[in-house]
């Protein structure tokens, strides 16, 4: 296949995930979507779509080389876009935290986007191409009774801004996004954050302006509006697919 062609990689595609979301969106732009499920997971979705998948674990460096060895073959070398969208969430009051719990979560959602990269940034440097890493809000504010998946958004959002600076003698973009992945994703200069919904403004506002502890003022309200579900922007059961959607 030659280069007339664009890949993006997405992880984390499961049956009405974010990720398959993306990967249907790339594949309408005219992009060569790839996608990874889990070693056992549903693949029916993907099937129908036409979309090639391949299993994948992100927490098993042995999963991630064997996808490599595929990606390397199907593309010629070359990963234009790789979003780091297989995550999952773990809601507890932080004195309950079960830290096995969190340990888990941590090696999907902080080492295996980690992993990922170092894997693929020869094939991504070559196409001179976007790493891309899903963020959430929760990273930025006190989203309560979720520390430890604050902790590990935290985590994704300021690796992510080292790695920015490290990749871009590269021409590599690396962006952090919780809104229109797909468009943004494939312009030579997107902004480096994207966040969109009815809060972000004012939780960005407070948290760089506001003292400290604005959120334990602020918090217990907002958390208990509806609309700040709907703003936790990677929190898949509660946001839904169809939010997803790039706007057109």
């Amino acid at each position: 296949m030659n280069r007339e062609h664009k890949f993006a990689l997405v992880t984390g595609c499961g049956t009405g995930s974010i990720g398959e979301a993306l990967v249907t969106e790339y594949t309408r732009a005219g992009v060569y979507a790839i996608a990874t499920v889990l070693p056992n997971e549903a693949t029916d979705h993907l099937e129908k779509a036409d979309i090639t998948f391949f299993p994948l674990d992100v927490t098993s460096e042995e999963s991630i080389l064997a996808l490599q060895r595929k990606v390397q073959e199907l593309t010629g070398g070359y990963v234009d876009v790789l979003v780091n969208c297989a995550g999952i969430a773990y809601t507890m009051t932080a004195i309950d935290t079960d830290v096995v719990e969190v340990q888990r979560m941590f090696n999907v959602n902080v080492f295996g986007p980690m992993r990922m990269v170092r894997t693929f940034h020869d094939m991504i440097i070559q196409a001179k191409g976007c790493i891309v890493n899903i963020g959430s809000i929760g990273g930025l504010i006190p989203f309560l009774y979720g520390s430890s998946y604050n902790a590990s958004k935290a985590a994704l959002h300021h690796w992510g801004n080292t790695l920015r600076v490290e990749m871009a003698p590269f021409d590599v973009k690396v962006i952090t996004y919780a809104e229109k992945v797909v468009s943004q994703s494939l312009k030579t200069s997107p902004p480096a954050w994207y966040w969109y919904g009815s809060f972000t403004g004012m939780a960005r506002f407070l948290d760089t302006f506001g003292w400290r502890t604005v959120w334990v003022e602020r918090g217990p309200k907002a958390f208990a509006e509806e609309r700040y579900i709907g703003d936790v922007a990677d929190y898949g059961v509660e946001y839904g697919r169809e939010n997803w959607k790039e706007a057109k």
